[in-house]
This record gives structure tokens, sequence and C-alpha cells, in this order.
């Protein structure tokens, strides 16, 4: 299939830096790199496989700078067509047929030099000879990298759609912005959008990326041509006398998969970033909701026998009595403990218990970390204290059938109460290298649960009598594309979602500007807010930086700063959270409060006010 058609279908996996690879070979940097595809084709060969043992879908020749300018300082600029022949050549034997080889093209054009009518015939010609060679290599298309100057990128961009190859036109801004020429990255998309010899759109190199998520944000709804991202590893640091590219393969794969989350259509990386940061990014990133194909799911509108009975949601437990007959219902989360050893969580349920709390979530392997499981948790804590549970249940450990066993063996076991979600990936946990089922998502399974209420199993099968299962979803008020996050809870919503409870809300006005949205697209289902004391700044700063959905505003993060105690910190953080809660209270229909570190007290005296 075609690279851009492929980008449109799903979300691809670029490659990174080839030439902080070669220099981390140990190859200096005053050589030639581009010319290693004739003196040294195994160094560039075990680059490539590098990149495609990390998981990339795209990997990039060794070609940037194999121009007739930039070869012309080391002697050779007769070897035009040869190195770019050679570059493409390798990465042609290198990739499987499942990855991409994109000739890679840098600009000829410096900084400070002219474009003059007689210069761009001599750049034009250098562009044919090394497009004609990635062709005739085998290479699927044509990247243009790191270009500034609009005027060369887009005579570059005809003479590569003159041989019919795929394009894609990627340039490089400022932290201001604008290119280095001075053109605001606005205007340069707008430009870019209207070439039809361009088919994708991309960003790369100058800035790491926090700074490449705030020029996307900026730009990616200017085109619908499919967009290219791929930050540096942040910004370099002279360390014994090496530049050292000190952003790490965890922080970097955060920001590419919010990259995807807005639209981004491949993700990759430029300067700085190695094997390391794409393994941990690819594996993010494949297993995103959008990225991932998941099974479908069809959702039965009625009972599929007249002899079977759908139960009224209200009747469902005790929870969902309160929560659709006008209380404000209230839970406090516990995590179940690592070991086999449970009675530390019973007394914590105990202490809700006795503080009148309705409820206790029980997270699924919060943050891809391995605990005692949710639901053997789940009903321990019913048959022990008599308390009853919200059992979240996660996609991303088990396939379908498996899924399908557990909620029918909970609910026999007495579990009534569900929060479905999809899960965090694996890279965010313990377990990094594990496996990622994700065979649906929440959708799927929302569907999968209202199917089972309704008398039928994934099979079709008649199920009688059906399961009465309250339907939780999870929501986040703050995700950075508000619009999308509203369309993915409308869909759960549409699966059989029966109420909502969201990710810890530190902005009030974010969750009310969310639920007014929710409510004009016709979600009407009860919402019960999350909520999380924080208890000190460092405890704010893990989760503004490092729990996916979370949003902890700036001002926050000062009212946190200024504890000079640890009872400080616990004290601002239950008066912000208390804060919060008072705001936001005749919007919602209950809360969710967790208890930060197990600390329960902290919870309830959040809840008591």
């Amino acid at each position: 299939m075609n690279i851009i058609k492929k980008m449109i279908e799903t979300p691809l996996v670029f490659d990174g830096a080839m030439g902080t690879m070669i220099y981390q070979k140990g190859i200096f940097i005053n050589t030639c790199f581009d010319e290693l595809n004739i003196t040294n084709p195994k160094l560039i060969k075990s680059i490539h496989e590098e990149y495609i043992n990390a998981g990339a879908d795209v990997i990039l020749t060794n070609t940037f700078g194999a121009n007739k300018f930039k070869l012309k300082k080391y002697g050779l600029s007769d070897k035009i067509y040869e190195i770019n022949y050679a570059g493409a050549k390798i990465a042609k034997e290198t990739a499987p047929e499942n990855v991409y080889v994109m000739g890679c093209i840098g600009p000829c054009y410096t900084k400070g030099s002219v474009i003059t009518a007689e210069n761009i015939n001599e750049i034009k010609d250098s562009y044919e000879v090394q497009i004609k060679a990635l062709k005739d290599a085998g290479a699927d298309g044509i990247m243009f990298e790191s270009f500034f100057n609009l005027e060369e990128l887009q005579e570059a961009a005809v003479i590569a759609k003159s041989f019919d190859m795929s394009v894609i036109a990627s340039i490089s801004c400022t932290k201001e912005h604008e290119t280095r020429e001075g053109l605001n990255i606005k205007n340069a998309i707008l430009k870019l959008d209207l070439n039809k010899n361009i088919d994708a759109i991309g960003l790369n190199c100058v800035i790491g990326p926090h700074a490449m998520l705030t020029m996307l944000e900026e730009v990616i709804n200017l085109t619908s041509k499919p967009f290219v991202v791929e930050p540096n590893a942040g910004n370099p640091e002279y360390i014994d006398g090496r530049m050292i590219y000190m952003t790490t393969p965890e922080y970097f794969a955060t920001y590419c998969q919010n990259y995807v989350r807005i639209g981004a259509r491949g993700i990759g990386g430029c300067c700085g970033t190695t094997p390391l940061h794409i393994k941990e990014m690819a594996g993010t990133v494949k297993a995103l909701t959008g990225v991932k194909k998941h099974l479908k799911i069809n959702k039965i509108q009625i009972p599929v026998s007249n002899e079977i009975k759908a139960a009224p949601k209200e009747e469902k437990s005790n929870f969902a009595k309160k929560l659709f007959n006008g209380q404000k219902v209230t839970s406090v989360e516990i995590t179940p403990p690592r070991s086999v050893v449970i009675k530390p969580m019973l007394d914590k349920v105990l202490q809700c218990k006795e503080a009148g709390i309705n409820a206790i979530n029980i997270p699924d392997g919060p943050r891809a970390s391995s605990r005692i499981s949710s639901m053997a948790a789940a009903i321990v804590v019913e048959r022990e204290t008599g308390m009853e549970t919200i059992l979240h249940y996660c996609c991303r450990d088990r396939n379908l059938i498996g899924m399908q066993s557990d909620i029918l063996g909970g609910f026999a076991a007495g579990l009534k109460n569900y929060l479905i979600i999809t899960g965090d990936p694996p890279k965010l946990g313990d377990y990094p290298d594990a496996t990622a089922v994700f065979d649906i998502d929440a959708v799927g399974l929302t569907k999968v649960v209202h199917n089972l209420n309704n008398g039928a199993d994934i099979a079709g099968n008649i199920i009688n009598p059906p399961t009465s299962i309250l339907i939780g979803v999870g929501a986040n008020p703050c995700a950075i594309e508000i619009e999308k996050e509203i369309n993915h809870f409308y869909n759960k919503f549409e699966a059989g979602a029966e109420y909502a409870i969201t990710q810890p809300v530190f902005d009030a006005d974010a969750l009310l500007s969310f639920i007014d949205k929710a409510q004009k697209r016709g979600i009407n289902i009860p919402i019960v807010a999350g909520i999380w004391p924080l208890v000190s700044l460092k405890n704010a700063l893990f989760l503004k930086n490092e729990v996916p959905g979370v949003v902890v505003p700036d001002k926050l993060i000062k009212i946190m700063g200024k504890a000079k105690t640890k009872e400080d910190g616990i004290k601002y953080g239950i008066e912000a959270a208390i804060e919060i809660k008072e705001k936001i209270a005749p919007f919602v229909n209950g809360y969710q409060v967790s208890a930060p570190f197990g600390k329960v007290d902290i919870a309830v005296e959040v809840l008591k006010t």
C-alpha cells in the first residue's frame, strides 16, 4: 500500500536520528556521513536494523546531505547518484515487506545564501540526480527534511512528483514558531497545504518534544494532509567533548502519544533520538485506541428473547439506586496490594465504611503495574466487609474471550458495579516488554457488557438469566483535544454506558466546560467527579508529568510549592480538593476520591465536608 494511504489508515512510527547513531558508533564528525553508504555499508545497515527492531514502520535512507553542494566540500560532488543509490539499496535490502523506505533529502540552500535564477537551476539539477537514484534503488517515496526555505522545498517537490514519488515535506521552525528566515509557521503550513506536489506535511528538528507539541497544536488543523512529527530529543548539552541529548525515551514517548491524540499520522525522532527512544515510543503509540485495530462488537438494542428481562438500571445495585435516585454518591479509590496480604486493604475499607462512604473503587493494574487481581480483591472486600465495590476492568491484559469470562464470573460472584477502561499501555509500567492485548477498547467492552445485560454473549448465544451490571466508563475533562474526547465519550454512551467517573479534576472550570459540551452532544448520564487530594509538590509534579490524562494547573503547583512541611502539603492538598468539590457540587452526581499513597483518612476528610 502507498505510504500516504497507509498513514491515513493508521499512524506510522518513523525511525530516529541517523547522524546521532553514526556519531555514537565512533565516526568522527568531520567525516562525510553520506559516503558511508559506500565505504561502510554494514554500519548503515546495522543502524537501520536497530530502528526496525525497535518498532519503526518507516526508515529513512542515509542520504540527508547527499546533494551536490554538501558533497562538494568532501570532493564527492561527482558521486551524487552512487551515494544515493547505495543509501536506498541498503535500506531496501534491510527492511522487511511491512516497513517503508523513504529517500531522505535535506536542503541544498544554507542560511545566509541567496537563491538566484542561476543557482536555482543548479539546485534543481542536484535534486533530480538524487531523486532518480533513490527511486532507481526502490525507495517508497521521498521525505524532504529540515527545510526552511519554502521556494527551494516546493521546487524539490515538483521534481519528486515528476518521478511519480510520494512526497512528505517537512520544515524546521524555531521555538518562536518561525522558520529560520522569519516565515510564520501558520503561513508556511498553509502554503504547503495548497501545493499539489506535496502529499504529507511535517515538522522536524530544532526543538524538543514539549515545544513541538505546542507548535503542532497551532497548525495541525490548517491542513487535511497527513502530518508527520519528528522532534529532537530536547536541547543538547556539551559534556566531556560531546553534544549529549538529555531527553529520556520515556519522556519522549509521553509526548509522542499526545501527537497522535491530536491527529499526527507519522511520529519519529530527529537529532539526538536513538532506537531506545523509538522503541519506547512505538510500544506506547501502537497500543493507543485509534492506532491498534480492535475487533468489532455490535450492540444489541433490546433483549434477544421475550423470556429475557433486562434489569432497570436503578435496581442493579445499592450504588445504582442512590445514583439514579438523585443522591450524591461517594466512593474512595483503594489500590490492591502487591503482596498476598490483603488485611491492610480490608482495614482501609472498613475505615471508609465507618465514615459512610457508599462504595470502594478498585483499580485494575493502575499505571500498568502488577498487583493482586482487582477482581479477586473486590470479591474479598465485598465478602469480608459488606462494602459494595466498583471494579475497574481494563482491556489491556486479556483477549475478548477472557474478558467475557471474567465479566460473567465476577457477576456470578456478586460484583455488580464495573468501570470499563481501555487501560494504560505496558510501556508506562513496571513491565515495559509485556504484550498489550487490546482486542477491544472501552467502547467495545461496554458493548459486550451491554449485550450480556440484554441476554447475549459475544457469539450471539443467549444468556438467561442475563447479567445486571451497572456499566460505568471513564472520561477525561482535561484532554488535550477536548472535541475528540467528547466524541470518544459519546461513543461510550452510545455503546451502553450508564454513568461516568472522570479522571482526577484539578481545574473545576475544565470539568464544568466538559459537562456542558457533553450535555449539548446529548450525553445525559450521571457524572461522578474524580478528585485527588495532593499531598506535596513532588506528588503534584508526578501527576502533572507522568500520569496520562491528568492535568495539574500551574496555579495549583504554586500552592503546593508553598508547603514547608509534610503536614502543610497535606493541608493545602485537602483544602484545594474541597474547594474544587464545592465548586462542582451543583453539576455532578457524586465524587470518587483517591486515597494518596493509601492514606484513606485524607480521602475521608475531603468527603466529610
